[in-house]
């Protein structure tokens, strides 16, 4: 782990995975998760020569917390770190409340992304023609509704359990009770509420309850999305959303997966982030 410190001078918690000297992939986690995220496998990092580059949001972990934070904010940290490592133009992917974070980075720093990829993630809560609540798991409903109020409320809301990673549905068991992760996403949970819930709370009001600070439909560089059908975390008329928005999207739904099918989609996608564009 390294530390980046912001141009307003708050901390970053970084981590990297696979080949040191090979492809830069920046991954940006789901929410309650921390720079440790990531897909369990480490040997398809290094099989396919990518340097997995991943790191805490504010709060989450090692990285200073920042109330108030909007979805588009989470981009200029992107590039801090960056800007940290060296790096130029790179690919972007971010999974459940990550996605929108990589799309974020596209929006803001076309420049810079060279590929960005989303999976399981959720459409803006102001989408104009989405039922944002339709089909999705009543937990998600609740906190959807608390974060609309505030900061105070939304700590508590999480604080009421939060000894263990959030319950996901039945669906998902298949792939959340293989034993690697399981340990990864375990140690990943820990990692992220190791300073508090202030990181979640101010992740999921940002989510959940404002809006991203940016339109979808000005990102100009490759978008690639991926959904399961089944997902009741986030369904999947939130992809849907997106593809019709984005125009250099493509989207793939799969019909027998859920949220947590992003572990056995990301291969594929990590092979679509390195090819050129």
């Amino acid at each position: 782990m390294r530390e980046v410190i912001t141009s307003d001078g708050r901390t970053l918690a970084v981590e990297e995975w696979g080949v040191p000297d090979g492809t830069p992939v920046l991954y940006l986690h789901g929410s309650p998760m921390s720079r440790l995220a990531r897909h369990p496998d480490d040997s398809l990092y290094t099989g396919l020569g990518i340097r997995l580059i991943t790191f805490d949001r504010p709060g989450f972990g090692g990285s200073t917390a920042r109330p108030g934070r909007r979805v588009v904010d989470g981009a200029d940290d992107v590039a801090a770190v960056a800007d940290a490592l060296g790096l130029g133009r790179f690919a972007v992917y971010g999974v459940s409340g990550g996605g929108p974070h990589a799309l974020a980075f596209a929006a803001r720093h076309p420049d810079r992304a060279l590929r960005v990829a989303s999976l399981a993630a959720l459409a803006p809560r102001d989408a104009d023609g989405l039922d944002w609540t339709a089909g999705m798991m009543d937990g998600n409903v609740r906190s959807s509704e608390v974060a609309l109020l505030d900061r105070d409320a939304m700590t508590a809301h999480l604080g009421a359990d939060a000894s263990a990673p959030p319950k996901l549905p039945d669906t998902e068991a298949a792939v959340l009770s293989r034993p690697e992760v399981s340990a990864m996403l375990g140690a990943a949970y820990a990692e992220a509420v190791r300073p508090g819930l202030g990181g979640w709370a101010d992740d999921v009001i940002a989510l959940f309850g404002s809006p991203w600070g940016f339109d979808p439909g000005s990102i100009t560089v490759p978008v690639r999305l991926w959904h399961g059908e089944l997902d009741s975390v986030v369904p999947a008329a939130h992809a849907r959303w997106l593809a019709s928005r984005i125009p250099t999207a493509t989207l793939t739904v799969q019909p027998d997966a859920g949220h947590a099918g992003h572990f056995d989609a990301t291969p594929a996608t990590l092979a679509w982030l390195l090819e050129p564009s």
